[in-house]
């Protein structure tokens, strides 16, 4: 069974990782502001490294869910791909975002449109099995016939 998972698993933890760098970053930005918890606000160059954050932290729980999915049902090294993919846009998003409001589009488009692509892996996976599991009939095998 962990032959079928390894690579979701540390992919997941690679985003668990850059969560807690995303967390520091904002420890970091409140100490050189002088921003103390529970305030949110403060100069411009504070206020866009928390929302990068916490923006990201938003979409974390919506990224796993769809890796695993797609990993489970569709295929694990496609979902793994496409997970280390997202994360490398979402530390583009982060940066982009820490530097101007206006670098953060490109990468919030490509990291958005994973998320779609693993959707769609995830929902072919999931109806896949279900017609398999309950109707008997093998998709894959009528594909390739």
């Amino acid at each position: 069974m962990l032959d079928q998972i390894h690579l979701l698993a540390a992919v997941t933890v690679l985003g668990v990782l850059e969560q807690a760098y995303f967390f520091l970053q904002v420890i970091y930005a409140r100490r050189t502001f002088g921003i103390s918890p529970p305030k949110t606000s403060g100069p411009p160059e504070f206020e866009r490294i928390f929302r990068a954050q916490v923006n990201s932290s938003e979409y974390f729980p919506i990224f796993l869910a769809l890796l695993w999915q797609a990993g489970l049902f569709f295929h694990q090294g496609l979902a793994a791909a496409l997970g280390l993919l997202y994360l490398y846009a979402r530390y583009c998003y982060f940066t982009g975002y820490r530097a101007s409001s206006s670098e953060r589009l490109t990468p919030i488009y490509t990291s958005t449109g994973v998320l779609w692509i693993l959707i769609a892996a995830s929902a072919l996976g999931i109806l896949h099995f279900f017609l398999s599991h309950y109707v008997g009939l093998n998709v894959l095998q009528l594909l390739t016939a």
